[in-house]
């Protein structure tokens, strides 16, 4: 563990921190590097779980630096997807640098380090506090030229984060959601209040002047085309879908199956949707 010197980005910022402690195999200049902040709920719907592992994955292989809090839901989603580009990413805690918080995610961590940094304003031995992590919010709003809010309640932490971009002149981002859904209440009061609406990858990569570098996905014909159709128009249940396509449940069982191998398609709580970003 050592410390690091702080970024122009992040020492430009109204507060910031005295030092910054870090551990990792990255190279500390990373934080030369163009970085984007994506943050959210934690106990995040298994949609804002697939967006934020996207942009994570997608965003990292645009050569993108990926910062986010090691928190549960969004946050560990984004820094899973950066990994899965073999990206760099970086974690902020709101806890002694020494400190893995949520413990759960001490495995993650370890991955991050691989490539990446933990990095926390705290030395070695300070205990997580609840009023800690306001004040790490302005470190990952710091030290990112742009922040993502894939979901929030209305009250949520990330909405912190997002006020911390905005008074530092950052550019914001929000993901929309359903008008009848808590977990989209904070990002949808946000795009009302002046956000730029997220609705693709490249709507981040034109801020930083890049493109998409993804692989090309691999293509599906036939009854698993005319599923996937369905699935890209709204999300759906098996039985919506063998009423809206006809096929028998054998036949669309294996259909599900050929979709979800393929990446096309993804299953959470009995519900299938298309994989956002695909094509």
């Amino acid at each position: 563990m050592s410390t690091a010197s702080l970024p122009d980005l992040l020492r430009a910022i109204h507060d910031p921190p005295r030092r910054l402690y870090v551990r990792g195999r990255g190279d500390p200049q990373l934080f030369a590097r163009p970085a984007v902040a994506i943050v959210g709920a934690r106990a995040c719907s298994p949609y804002g779980a697939q967006v934020a592992r996207l942009l994570g994955r997608e965003l990292a292989a645009a050569g993108l630096v990926v910062v986010s809090g090691l928190a549960r839901g969004i946050d560990a989603e984004a820094h899973r997807g950066a990994l899965e580009a073999d990206g760099v990413t970086v974690a902020v805690l709101g806890c002694g640098i020494d400190r893995d918080y949520p413990a759960v995610h001490a495995r993650l961590a370890e991955q991050i380090c691989e490539r990446g940094l933990v990095v926390s304003e705290y030395e070695a031995g300070i205990e997580p506090a609840p009023w800690r992590f306001p004040a790490r919010n302005r470190i990952i709003a710091g030290l990112a030229a742009a922040t993502v809010i894939v979901e929030a309640r209305e009250r949520s932490g990330a909405l912190i984060t997002a006020d911390f971009a905005l008074e530092e002149g950052r550019e914001v981002f929000a993901v929309p959601g359903e008008i009848t859904s808590a977990l989209s209440a904070g990002t949808n009061r946000l795009l009302q209040q002046g956000a730029t609406p997220l609705l693709a990858v490249r709507d981040v990569l034109e801020v930083f002047g890049l493109g998409e570098k993804r692989a090309r996905p691999a293509p599906v014909e036939g009854e698993a085309r005319a599923v996937l159709e369905r699935l890209s128009e709204t999300a759906a249940t098996a039985d919506e879908l063998a009423r809206a396509t006809g096929l028998e449940p054998g036949r669309l069982a294996a259909t599900l199956v050929e979709l979800e191998l393929a990446g096309a398609a993804h299953e959470a709580d009995g519900v299938y949707r298309a994989v956002v970003g695909r094509g």
